[in-house]
């Protein structure tokens, strides 16, 4: 009788697990290994300890990710920087349309060497640019 009992659930509360876990092991840290365990566990990205533990204790995979803030900052910095150096090239390509429209062809030739001039400079920053972009990149895979 009591086992018909047991069978029959009411409509109300929480479904009972399938593979409930019932046994529970409690440890003890000193400050250093807790310091330790703490920062394995938020470069793990798992977001429940309990799970960071059983993980590590039977060998699971666990992937950390770690975040470099100052590749991060070049990354951004470099694709502003692309940005900028795309509207330069649409303005470089309006201003000779321009030049030539509203100006003479002597007048347009003497500004557009003037122009040829900072386009040059444009161009030795670009190349110092990439070099510099490369020193980063390969510094970085030699750590």
């Amino acid at each position: 009788m009591n086992d018909q009992k047991n069978n029959k659930r009411g409509k109300g509360g929480r479904k009972p697990k399938i593979n409930p876990c019932n046994h529970r092991y409690v440890f003890r840290l000193d400050d250093e290994d807790n310091s330790k365990f703490l920062s394995l566990f938020e470069a793990s990205g798992i977001d429940n300890k309990a799970k960071f533990i059983t993980s590590v204790l039977f060998s699971k995979e666990i992937k950390t990710v770690k975040i470099d803030k100052g590749t991060v900052d070049f990354y951004m910095r470099l694709t502003s920087f692309y940005s900028q150096f795309r509207a330069v090239g649409v303005n470089y390509n309006q201003v000779v349309k321009l030049l030539y429209t509203h100006f003479t062809e002597k007048k347009a030739a003497a500004f557009l060497f003037l122009l040829e001039k900072h386009t040059a400079e444009l161009s030795a920053l670009c190349r110092k640019i990439i070099e510099l972009a490369n020193e980063f990149t390969n510094g970085n895979r030699e750590k």
